[in-house]
């Protein structure tokens, strides 16, 4: 999808549009010889990834409103529109390889639509394409431990690294299976009774005395945490008490 934008057009067509694909917008002018180099080269690239990322041009003699507000002292400029905002830009005419390796960030990945469809096929052929995704290995561990295939969710889990939710998860399954009587814990966390559940497994952890248990307790917080965010006022809360309970 190619089209030109103008001043009046602009906010429906670029920033709006932007929330249901990338949109990449093209700052050029007639008299601007880099511009008519690069701007072939970002149609070919745009209309090779069929119908998944659109290409604004906007020409910055004809439409001084939006140029302006976007600063543009030097052109060709680019920049890419992804969920109402600027995510990406640069400058200057680019050769052909940099402005796919630009396109190729903007643009949901096989694994990444397949990750958003959510369905159990569609995580295991994510992870099949890029394995130790997050996103695909946690939603699929919870529903695999749902249905008591544990051992599989928790060989899932241990093929992601740096993420403290699926940490976090495998963290619990494990609790789950060596102190029962934390199930009242992660029950309250389920059922949306987040501060009751954090407490109760935060104030298990001095009691605690096999190092291993005290580190699960530890990640299953944190990652409850972690999915809450920072600014949540439960976790703000929570992060003292763990601290106070670790040290």
């Amino acid at each position: 999808m190619i089209f030109d934008a103008t001043d009046a057009t602009f906010q429906s067509d670029v920033v709006e549009r932007s929330r249901e694909l990338p949109v990449v917008v093209d700052f050029w002018a007639a008299w601007c010889g880099p511009c008519r180099q690069l701007t072939p080269i970002l149609e070919k690239a745009v209309t090779k990834r069929d119908g998944k990322v659109a290409l604004a041009k906007v020409d910055t003699d004809a439409n001084p409103r939006v140029s302006a507000e976007h600063r543009i002292q030097s052109i060709p400029s680019v920049k890419a529109y992804k969920g109402g905002k600027v995510v990406a830009e640069f400058m200057g005419a680019q050769p052909g390889p940099q402005v796919e390796r630009f396109l190729d960030a903007l643009v949901p990945s096989e694994a990444e639509e397949l990750v958003r469809a959510g369905d159990e096929a569609s995580l295991r052929r994510a992870l099949e394409l890029e394995p130790g995704r997050a996103d695909a290995a946690v939603p699929l561990a919870k529903a695999l431990a749902a249905r008591g295939e544990r051992a599989e969710a928790l060989e899932l889990l241990g093929n992601v690294a740096g993420s403290f939710a699926a940490d976090g998860l495998a963290a619990r399954l494990r609790l789950e299976e060596g102190q029962p009587e934390l199930q009242g814990a992660f029950s309250a966390l389920d059922e949306g009774e987040v501060e009751r559940g954090l407490d109760s497994l935060i104030g298990a952890i001095p009691a605690t005395q096999d190092p291993d248990q005290r580190d699960d307790l530890r990640r299953s917080v944190v990652g409850v945490l972690d999915e809450l965010g920072v600014e949540h006022p439960v976790a703000r809360e929570s992060r003292r008490k763990l601290a106070a309970a670790l040290y």
